[in-house]
């Protein structure tokens, strides 16, 4: 109920909404039609790179981080609530490089990590994970000389 209010400021922007049935429903008379189209499962793993946005409607929290879970890229994924209990959950299951509570997935960068000019993105868990600077694309060589020293 709460999603034109939500919305309010897209269609200023022109943004393109692909909605599942009740955000449709929820929004065919007061969206643009040349803006609103019916999502299905193949606008929700897709990222867009414009003005563009998929909303699925989910009951609670549990579906909402089952549908992070089936559909996320695993770079950055966000929540926007009040109840702490929500927000731990959230960040604890999760499965991404960056989970944000109350805040913008546009911080994730490496300039605003602190690691100077971002070379790489990196969604995999080993060894970097996020935003990836200088020193997360080094890899290394160990040089060990003795004189038939052994370990104890």
């Amino acid at each position: 109920q709460n999603l034109p209010q939500l919305l309010k400021g897209f269609v200023e922007s022109e943004v393109e909404l692909f909605a599942d049935v009740p955000a449709y429903a929820a929004l065919k008379e007061i969206y643009p039609k040349a803006l609103l189209n019916e999502g299905n499962e193949d606008v929700f793993g897709q990222e867009f790179l414009s003005l563009k946005m998929a909303i699925k409607t989910v009951q609670n929290l549990g579906e909402a981080v089952e549908h992070i879970s089936r559909y996320s890229s695993k770079h950055s994924e966000a929540i926007l609530s009040e109840n702490a209990e929500n927000i731990a959950h959230f960040i604890n299951h999760v499965d991404a490089a960056v989970v944000y509570a109350n805040a913008s997935t546009a911080f994730t960068d490496g300039a605003q990590f602190g690691l100077g000019a971002e070379i790489g993105i990196s969604t995999q868990m080993l060894h970097a994970r996020g935003p990836m600077g200088l020193r997360e694309l080094t890899s290394y060589k160990w040089i060990v000389t003795g004189n038939g020293q052994a370990r104890p």
